[in-house]
């Protein structure tokens, strides 16, 4: 090759390792090899769509005029039907024309927002632990990252206000996430007051996840940021079909707020996609207005997985603490333990159990692990039986 830069590709090399990789490989392995895995690792629910969503899906299917590239910002339908969700679920009132944008899933909205607001030099604000992409989305744009430190110990707002005076150029954006992936910790609406008074004193843009907003089991419904007069200025946030409805292949997530950045968002989008397949997303319509008498038959199989795996873990000889929210449960090493990677390995190896190491999410969620709630109450108890025995052998030095 003459040119030794040809394949170089500096966004990418900026990429740290993918630290579920080795998890994934072993899980392959051990199913090649027969075994019988117990998969609470990848956030991927396995309930059902509901059986009317999908007989829409059919219906619509049928009519040829459906099947010609569709809108990238969502059809107008759809954008009115995500109006009348946050009308009805938050009491916000939303211009679907402007300030609304349907995306192929809250990850790719996030995505693509990223290279739509910030550019080489900017730097973002980002929860450590927290979901991966809301770092990756900002470091493939090439902007630059100053971590959160999310500690239990810790306080918000003074460890928003360290980031913000050690950084320089001071931070563009601020990435929020409740109820949080992967620590499933929530707060209500006083604690995004003082959130959205902070970026209006520090001229601070705020990206807001709400995936989770219907996937809650303790105490009142998560709150939006949008609720706050003001909080459009300066927000957009994140919704998606895929856990409260049951529809993570269907890829139907929401960009709702400021009409500045979700104009840049379109833009960007217009460019790269033409949006979900249309009869998907008059399915989704059918969804969102059906609203509640399809999310809550949901939300009760995750409780009830919650409070399965709380109480059977527990008797194995793992406290897993109780999650408010999510369908996720973020649990504290056994004790003995201090690497999550190589705990997560030895649980594959030894137990045929996947969990996703803390260390994935941040270098701050080392201590812990994610376990999704995408196993029945049979898998899970079956799991705790096979945690029991494991627990029960002699210890071993590996743990350290």
């Amino acid at each position: 090759m003459g040119n030794p830069n040809l394949f170089l590709f500096p966004r990418i090399d900026r990429l740290p390792p993918y630290l579920f990789e080795e998890v994934n490989r072993l899980k392959a392995k051990f199913r090649n090899e027969g075994a019988d895995i117990i998969d609470f690792g990848m956030g991927n629910p396995d309930l059902p769509t509901p059986q009317p969503v999908v007989e829409k899906l059919c219906e619509i299917a049928r009519e040829p005029r459906t099947h010609r590239y569709s809108a990238s910002r969502g059809i107008a339908g759809l954008r009115r039907a995500q109006a009348r969700y946050y009308a009805r679920r938050f009491g916000v009132k939303l211009n679907p024309e402007t300030e609304v944008v349907a995306t192929l899933g809250s990850k790719e909205g996030f995505a693509n927002i990223a290279q739509a607001i910030s550019a080489p030099g900017d730097v973002v604000l980002v929860p450590n632990p927290t979901y991966p992409l809301h770092a990756f989305g900002f470091i493939i744009s090439g902007a630059s990252l100053r971590h959160l430190p999310l500690l239990p110990e810790g306080d918000f707002f003074q460890t928003l206000d360290r980031a913000w005076q050690a950084s320089m150029p001071r931070p563009k954006v601020l990435v929020l996430n409740y109820p949080a992936n992967p620590t499933a910790q929530t707060v209500d609406l006083a604690f995004y007051k003082e959130v959205l008074a902070y970026a209006q004193k520090r001229d601070l843009l705020l990206l807001s996840d709400l995936a989770y907003a219907e996937i809650y089991f303790d105490g009142e419904p998560p709150p939006s940021i949008l609720q706050l007069p003001g909080a459009k200025a300066r927000t957009v946030e994140f919704t998606s079909m895929s856990k409260s409805f049951a529809m993570p292949g269907w890829r139907v997530g929401f960009a709702v707020g400021n009409q500045r950045m979700l104009a840049a968002l379109a833009r960007i989008k217009s460019y790269v996609d033409y949006g979900a397949f249309t009869p998907i997303q008059v399915a989704a319509i059918a969804a969102l207005d059906a609203g509640e008498s399809l999310i809550a038959p949901i939300r009760a199989a995750y409780r009830a997985r919650r409070d399965v795996l709380v109480e059977s873990f527990a008797r194995a000889g793992w406290h897993v603490p109780a999650p408010q929210a999510s369908m996720f449960a973020w649990a504290p090493l056994p004790p003995g333990w201090r690497d999550s990677m190589r705990f997560s390995q030895e649980l594959l190896r030894r137990a045929h159990i996947a969990v996703a190491p803390g260390i994935g999410f941040g270098e701050h969620g080392e201590s812990h692990v994610r376990i999704a709630l995408v196993e029945n109450e049979q898998r899970i108890r079956q799991a705790a039986r096979n945690l029991k025995k494991l627990f029960q052998e002699p210890r071993k030095a590996a743990r350290a």
